[in-house]
């Protein structure tokens, strides 16, 4: 039965603990022309609505070094744009490719797509979630504070404190779904008005009972920081709210992660970011270039991630039958 990565909780504990896995035998010591070519002859079509760097590269690349070949679709190359419905592009490209990732902007059509596909079905981005990249950003997050010689223990991602410093928008969504899902506390401050998604929160709320974490919003950005081992921001404007820039600025400018608000955190504390960053916005050169930056680690293990991501989806193998 074919399996899709529409949100973080698609997957088990037990699944998500598999991509790890998967993820650390693929990254660990060996030369990349040396990979196993574990999707060999498999074709995984990219559909892109939304322009990318970091998602189109890791995507094409990562099919590439597990022997696949990867099909760049873009909206202006797709009948989707002149009126095909999502069923119809779905059934159809079923019958070519043996996967498919899409990066687009509403999330339904995902879920529809997944629906009506035979084939596997990664969301690559919508404005609702970013799953590939809070996965991404956990198992970094694991590796700093960790090890990064040793396999993600899922236990130990409960002890794991983050807080999100900034507007709610896609990514702090699949941070409230990806940390209360796994155990991890997660401290969101925004300015009133700029708060994450409510129905969110409350499904945050919801599996953060059910796995013992914390799931906290507040305003205050000092004390979201100040317990924290990740502090992570976005940029302050996303694509489509270019006519609320100022507003957003002027809000969101409190909100800054610089010198003087990781002055209250932990000495050892990892800065992150999704990238890309404004600098001299949402964050400052001497927080993102400083020593306790991870960026870009976290942005190397969006590629290392999605492979691990794609082999458990799309491989013929299950993982304990493939030879790393």
């Amino acid at each position: 039965m074919k399996q899709d990565l529409i949100e973080i909780p698609d997957l088990s504990k037990d699944e998500i603990k598999e991509i790890f896995d998967i993820t650390f035998e693929l990254k660990r010591n060996i030369p990349l022309s040396e990979q196993k070519r574990i999707l060999a002859n498999k074709s995984i079509g990219l559909i892109f609505h939304k322009p990318s760097t970091r998602t189109r590269v890791s995507f094409e690349v990562g099919v590439s070094q597990l022997g696949g070949q990867p099909l760049y679709l873009s909206a202006n190359e797709l009948q989707l744009r002149r009126g095909e419905t999502v069923h119809d592009t779905g059934k159809v490209l079923s019958r070519y490719l043996d996967g498919l990732m899409i990066r687009t902007f509403s999330h339904q059509d995902v879920i529809d797509l997944a629906k009506y596909s035979a084939i596997p079905v990664i969301n690559g981005l919508t404005n609702y979630n970013h799953p590939c990249q809070i996965l991404a950003d956990i198992y970094t997050a694991y590796e700093k504070i960790f090890t990064e010689s040793e396999l993600v223990d899922m236990e130990k991602l409960k002890q794991i404190k983050v807080a999100y410093i900034g507007a709610g928008n896609n990514v702090s969504n699949s941070w409230i779904l990806g940390a209360t899902y796994l155990g991890m506390d997660l401290t969101i401050a925004s300015p009133a008005g700029f708060d994450p998604d409510p129905e969110v929160v409350k499904l945050g709320q919801k599996y953060a009972a059910a796995s013992g974490s914390v799931l906290k919003i507040t305003s205050d950005a000092v004390e979201a920081v100040s317990a924290a081992d990740v502090i992570y921001t976005d940029v302050w404007v996303s694509m489509g709210e270019e006519e609320e820039k100022e507003e957003r600025f002027k809000r969101l400018k409190p909100y800054q992660v610089n010198a003087a608000l990781v002055a209250n955190a932990k000495e050892n504390y990892a800065f992150m970011h999704c990238l890309p960053a404004h600098r001299g916005e949402e964050v400052t050169d001497d927080v993102i270039d400083s020593d306790n930056s991870v960026v870009w680690q976290e942005a190397e293990n969006r590629l290392h991630v999605q492979k691990g991501i794609m082999v458990k989806l799309m491989a013929d193998k299950p993982f304990e039958e493939i030879d790393f």
